[in-house]
């Protein structure tokens, strides 16, 4: 059951993500899972884990982790579609 919310809140974090980006309209649900599990990993590895947490991801680290892997990848796919 805890591996069901991990999901969940990465999918939400993801989502958040892509609205802050404003690219999260191109990419898929299982896109943003993605990116919010990495973006939550980087995120806690560089910044801690400090803040509120939820499915024992620390949700502030682990938004500005998958801002970052975002934008990254919309940098890189953006440009090979050019």
């Amino acid at each position: 059951m805890h591996w069901l919310w991990v999901l969940i809140i990465g999918a939400i974090i993801g989502a958040i993500a892509g609205a802050i980006t404003s690219k999260g309209k191109s990419m898929g649900w299982i896109a943003n899972i993605i990116a919010g599990l990495i973006g939550s990993s980087i995120g806690e590895a560089i910044l801690g884990s400090w803040g509120p947490q939820l499915a024992g991801m620390a949700i502030v680290p682990s938004i500005i982790g998958a801002v970052v892997v975002v934008a990254v990848v919309s940098f890189f796919v953006g440009k090979s579609k050019s």
